[in-house]
């Protein structure tokens, strides 16, 4: 898949992830039925966690809320490993397999 596929695909689910928990925090404001903290990590799992991240810092939407910070900051540490991982150490990483 071309990079830029990747990228416009990662922004679309960041920006629906931030979006998502900003709908989230209007319903808590309102005191209507929220949006389940499953849907929420399951959009930053799939890769909105940059969004879920940027909505906590900027709406300060479930900044305290526990074990939701915590599962979001494993998903953040796991994502991050990837990357590093895909990015620096790719080619020694498919040479154990070959």
């Amino acid at each position: 898949m071309d990079a830029v596929y990747i990228v416009l695909m990662l922004a679309g689910i960041n920006a629906l992830t931030f979006t998502t928990c900003w709908w989230d925090k209007r319903l808590a404001r309102a005191g209507a039925w929220r949006i389940r903290e499953s849907t929420l990590l399951w959009l930053a799992i799939l890769g909105g966690s940059v969004g879920a991240v940027t909505a906590q810092q900027v709406l300060r939407h479930k900044t305290r809320k526990e074990p939701f910070q915590t599962f979001l900051h494993v998903i953040v540490a796991v994502q991050t490993a990837v990357l590093a991982v895909w990015l620096f150490a790719a080619d020694r990483v498919a040479g154990l397999f070959v």
